[in-house]
């Protein structure tokens, strides 16, 4: 595993006085409703702890004050459920390196309707994104959304790849072959990356297959994909931006995903080791930046 992390540590950009503010990374996150606040905020501070330079959320309108009032690091658009989100989503991709549809997306039929819209504008633009939560959701309704497109990354848990491989494959998961599992759902979908969370976290791209076993905790509270997801999408647009000779033949959005599950379980770990039973996101959050140093930068 630690020639892993060597890679990992290989896409990540030094910080210098002769970089302008944006190039480290403008990450969007797509989600945000009346029910669901704080998965999205989880992920876009995630994106800035990890170091990326600007975050937006593309939330509904309802939910955008709420967001706003988390903290004055976001850029909030409360666009979702506007007729003309898509639109208003669109027009922003160009300044964006990648984009997380789901955290705090909610099922509401027209909010899915328009992220439809978004993903077909992202795939158009080339945009990497990472599908999470409800996002997920709808691609198990509609797989031909992300068919294919080698820029996206899925971050299924236990039953969301159940879901999404039973939609895919139509055949039950063989829970005693995860490796293979992910693997075919991976080769099914044409090559898109898969992390399916777990126990230890399983990543392929239909070639190649990672295993991250970092120490995490064995709290489980609601959030923790939003971490993942968030510093995913930073890792994703550093990945792509160094290339796969940096990363030793291996997939740069593999890379990435390897470096995200990592990032996540030892916040987890150093939460626990502080809050213990209490252990909470927030608590998560505050971790990233020691547990990246730990992991990434000593």
């Amino acid at each position: 595993m630690e020639n892993t992390f060597q890679l990992v540590r290989n896409i990540i950009p030094p910080l210098t006085s002769k970089k302008h503010k944006g190039q480290d990374g403008r990450i969007g996150i797509v989600g945000g409703c009346q029910e669901y606040t704080g998965a999205p905020y989880f992920a876009a501070i995630s994106a800035l702890k990890v170091g990326a330079d600007l975050s937006h959320v593309f939330c509904t309108r309802e939910a955008a004050p709420v967001i706003k009032s988390y903290s004055p690091e976001l850029i909030v658009h409360p666009v979702l459920d506007s007729p003309g989100a898509i639109h208003e989503v669109e027009k922003w991709l160009p300044r964006l390196h990648a984009l997380v549809v789901g955290p705090g997306l909610g099922r509401d039929d027209v909010l899915l309707e328009n992220v439809k819209g978004i993903l077909e504008a992202s795939k158009a633009r080339g945009v990497p994104v990472i599908i999470d939560a409800d996002g997920l959701w709808l691609i198990a309704q509609q797989p031909t959304l992300i068919q294919g497109y080698r820029k996206a990354v899925l971050t299924p848990n236990h039953v969301e790849f159940i879901r999404l491989s039973e939609a895919v494959l139509r055949d039950p998961v063989d829970s005693n072959d995860r490796r293979g599992a992910v693997l075919r759902l991976s080769q099914a979908l044409g090559n898109v990356t898969v992390v399916h969370k777990g126990e230890q976290d399983v990543i392929s791209d239909g070639e190649q297959v990672l295993e991250c076993s970092q120490q995490g905790s064995n709290r489980r509270c609601g959030g923790q994909g939003d971490l993942l997801s968030g510093s995913l999408g930073v890792l994703v647009h550093w990945a792509l931006l160094t290339g796969p000779e940096k990363t030793n033949g291996f997939s740069p959005l593999l890379v990435a995903a390897f470096g995200a599950c990592s990032l996540t379980r030892q916040c987890s770990h150093q939460a626990f080791q502080k809050h213990g039973r209490s252990t909470t996101t927030t608590d998560m959050i505050a971790e990233v930046g020691p547990a990246f140093n730990r992991l990434f930068e000593t």
